[in-house]
């Protein structure tokens, strides 16, 4: 019995290690790889030409470096009306599946053998080879040119009824360096140039996006530009040394490499983040998955080109939401800034945010935290150039904004960067709502890129003055005994300082004044015996002033007789 027991459990082991998937793929070559394909750029053009009968002209130009994979596909079955001119200086082989509304032309001397599906409408005329000479044979010919195209190793080009003009272009073909894969109205597949494989079984929800390119050791590539799509990608590369990648995406991704990478956004390169020599499909493969911790990957890409320099595309083709976009952006547009966020605080705990309706008083300090996505494990600081307060009234003012930059660990805000600041000068100002804006430069060791602005609304109010509130006393029982005893102890005091004068001087006081009422006339208070005064002048008065005296003097006497 314990016997069978050990064998069901070593055969239930071996099915379940048969039935888990497997962590890696081996690449192939394919035709159309879902996810990735290689872009190269090519010299072309594309106008809002169309002729007056609706009709568009079209020019290809095929090159087929390959001897051996030199057969291609034309599939225009419900293509709108057009002339197509199709020139090649390779000997080349074509099968067409097109409408009667299409017109194909050839070079009388040319080696392009097309097998139609008996339509008859492809003709053969002298025209010349050159590019610039060939636009104007078209010019003469049909009027004008909607498109120039050049394509190596086509394998298969589809055209539906979608307009083929660029609106908002001029009618006039210059040619210039583009990506084919712009132009919306045409589908392109190449000969195979990348080994591919995907991993997608059992994959959950939680796992990241994740996409693998390696480069090949025996290549020769060693710039490789790609345009990422997916929003929420996880980008694994890996390639020989002395490889550069150039990263194009409108929004930010996880991206990781053994070699300098390249961001748009970001003026300086950025150092490899891991160390991987090997090219092994499966020793990658398990590399990435142990790097963004996942189970599965969407795909894995070997680029397979002579070149040195690649265009890259990573996304899908079908039109799937959220992948590739049915016009790609190209770099002529305005590299995206990495998306940042401003936070206000009241306290420099950086703990109770302020919400962004909430009126801040002009007396108090504001603290500011600013943060941002990082790319992958590249390791970017926010630095903070400068701030402006814009006012949102029918009189704009702008003022510089003072700040002193806050303490702040990278265990604590690693993507972020802390600051405050006071907004005492503008308290003299009636306007309360503001534009806050700060701009900031991305760092990576000591180098700096611009890295954009980020702005936060700022409702001010002034401090409301209280008037000064009087003192209130308050006064108890101790309070009133004390002041009575006061009263009390001040008026003994004047009373005892009184009759010291009294004894002192021998003259009543107070209000009994006998000798200043003795002198006034019509005052007969006194009761004192007057002296005597003496009649003999001082030898220093004249007789005028003797008898002014004497007769001032004389009339109390005899009013006393």
């Amino acid at each position: 019995m314990e016997g069978c027991v050990t064998w069901s459990i070593l055969l239930l082991c071996i099915t379940v290690a048969a039935s888990a998937p497997s962590q890696t793929c081996d690449p192939k070559e394919s035709k159309d790889d879902p996810w990735v394909y290689m872009s190269e750029k090519s010299t072309g053009c594309w106008t809002s030409f169309v002729r007056d009968d609706k009709a568009e002209v079209h020019i290809l130009k095929l090159n087929f470096p390959d001897p051996t994979k030199n057969f291609f596909e034309l599939t225009m079955k419900n293509a709108r009306p057009m002339n197509l001119i199709v020139t090649s200086t390779d000997t080349c082989y074509g099968l067409n599946n097109i409408s009667a509304d299409v017109n194909i032309y050839i070079n009388v001397n040319s080696s392009i053998k097309l097998f139609d599906n008996g339509q008859n409408n492809t003709h053969k005329e002298a025209f010349p080879t050159q590019d610039a000479e060939l636009i104007e044979w078209a010019k003469r010919r049909f009027g004008g040119v909607t498109s120039f195209t050049t394509i190596k190793n086509l394998n298969k080009i589809s055209i539906a009824g979608a307009q083929g003009i660029n609106l908002g272009s001029p009618p006039d073909c210059k040619l210039r360096i583009e990506d084919a894969s712009e132009k919306h109205f045409m589908q392109i597949a190449v000969s195979p140039s990348i080994k591919s494989c995907s991993l997608q079984q059992g994959r959950s929800s939680d796992d990241p996006e994740l996409h693998i390119i390696n480069i090949p050791e025996n290549s020769s590539i060693r710039n490789v530009t790609v345009r990422v799509e997916p929003e929420k990608a996880s980008v694994f590369l890996r390639g020989p040394q002395g490889t550069t990648w150039t990263i194009i995406s409108s929004h930010f991704v996880k991206i990781v490499s053994n070699n300098n990478i390249q961001l748009t956004l970001f003026p300086n390169q950025i150092p490899p983040g891991i160390t991987m020599n090997s090219d092994n499909a499966h020793e990658v493969q398990r590399k990435a998955l142990e790097y963004f911790p996942a189970s599965t990957f969407i795909s894995y890409s070997e680029p397979i080109s002579q070149m040195s320099a690649v265009h890259l595309v990573l996304g899908r083709r079908d039109g799937t939401p959220g992948t590739l976009l049915t016009e790609p952006p190209t770099t002529t547009r305005s590299p995206p800034q990495m998306p940042l966020v401003m936070q206000l605080y009241t306290s420099p705990d950086y703990r109770s945010p302020l919400d962004p309706s909430t009126k801040v008083q002009s007396d108090k300090r504001i603290y500011a935290e600013i943060s941002g996505d990082i790319i992958g494990d590249i390791e970017l600081t926010i630095k903070v150039i400068n701030c402006f307060v814009h006012s949102k009234g029918s009189c704009p003012i702008v003022r510089e904004l003072p700040f002193i930059p806050e303490i702040c660990s990278s265990n604590s805000c690693p993507k972020s960067t802390r600051l405050s600041f006071s907004l005492d000068h503008l308290q003299e100002l009636t306007t309360t709502t503001w534009d806050l804006e700060c701009s900031v430069q991305l760092c990576h060791s000591e180098n700096c890129g611009e890295g954009g602005r980020v702005k936060r609304n700022l409702e001010v109010t002034q401090p409301c003055l209280q008037p000064p509130t009087p003192p209130c006393f308050d006064f108890g029982l101790p309070g009133v005994l004390g002041i009575a005893f006061g009263g009390f102890l001040i008026g003994v005091l004047l009373i005892g300082a009184l009759w010291f004068i009294k004894i002192k001087t021998g003259y009543p006081t107070g209000l009994d004044m006998r000798s200043t009422a003795a002198s006034l006339p019509g005052c007969p208070c006194s009761r004192a015996k007057r002296q005597p005064v003496s009649t003999n002048p001082s030898p220093s008065e004249n007789s005028s002033a003797n008898a002014s005296i004497g007769s001032t003097q004389s009339t109390p006497t005899s009013s006393m007789a």
